[in-house]
């Protein structure tokens, strides 16, 4: 189980009576699943996929390693590989468009996520780009400029590139937020804001928080 998602690895003990298998979910997705070795839920994973599969939005209390990651990122893959890509023009149409948005507070995190979707969406054929401080900017933002169809970052690069214009919001069907009381702790919540007030309205996208507390600040 060495290769195992990391957030993901899990004791056994600790999974549920529910099946992977018993989910309705794209063939590319459960290859991915069983190539990590999963058959059961872990709790939290448990309790958000189903309404998460059907398109709802989902907010979960969840520490590391319970399996979250998992979660949003099985969500994420199902509905952007059943659902078309928003149709975008003008200007907004020659930008690059993920469909998805993944804020995390920091790079370790950010790091730990692309771990995780290497395994599980290796057969989905959906492009995922990564983006945080301390590694190279221009590769980075010509990375961005290519075209993905999943973003993942930290809050900081993420907006710079954003206002340079290298890519577009407007595309989102699906937005993440991880570890979102860690977001508040290191000041990130203008950030947050900044970011949903530029993608479709809450009723137009799918969205996922998950964080270790769910207090009235949080939601």
């Amino acid at each position: 189980m060495s290769d195992t998602p990391s957030d993901t690895a899990t004791d056994t003990d600790h999974l549920s009576d529910r099946r992977f298998d018993d989910l309705t979910l794209p063939e590319s997705v459960r290859q991915g699943i069983r190539d990590a070795g999963f058959t059961h839920c872990t709790p939290i994973q448990a309790l958000t996929l189903p309404p998460a599969l059907a398109g709802e939005g989902v907010a979960g209390q969840a520490h590391t390693g319970t399996g979250k990651t998992a979660a949003y990122l099985i969500t994420a893959y199902n509905t952007l590989l059943t659902r078309e890509p928003r149709k975008l023009t003008g200007r907004e149409a020659e930008k690059a468009a993920p469909r998805c948005l993944i804020l995390a507070p920091t790079r370790e995190l950010v790091a730990q996520i692309h771990h995780d979707a290497e395994i599980l969406g290796a057969h989905t054929g959906l492009k995922m780009v990564v983006v945080y401080g301390g590694i190279d900017y221009d590769k980075q933002r010509k990375t961005i400029t290519a075209g993905c169809d999943i973003l993942v970052g930290t809050p900081g690069r993420l907006i710079d590139y954003f206002k340079q214009g290298i890519y577009t919001l407007k595309g989102i069907q699906v937005a993440i937020l991880d570890e979102a009381d860690r977001m508040f702790d290191l000041g990130f919540i203008k950030d947050i804001r900044y970011f949903f007030r530029r993608m479709p309205p809450y009723d137009a996208r799918q969205s996922m928080l998950f964080s270790a507390t769910l207090d009235p600040r949080v939601m």
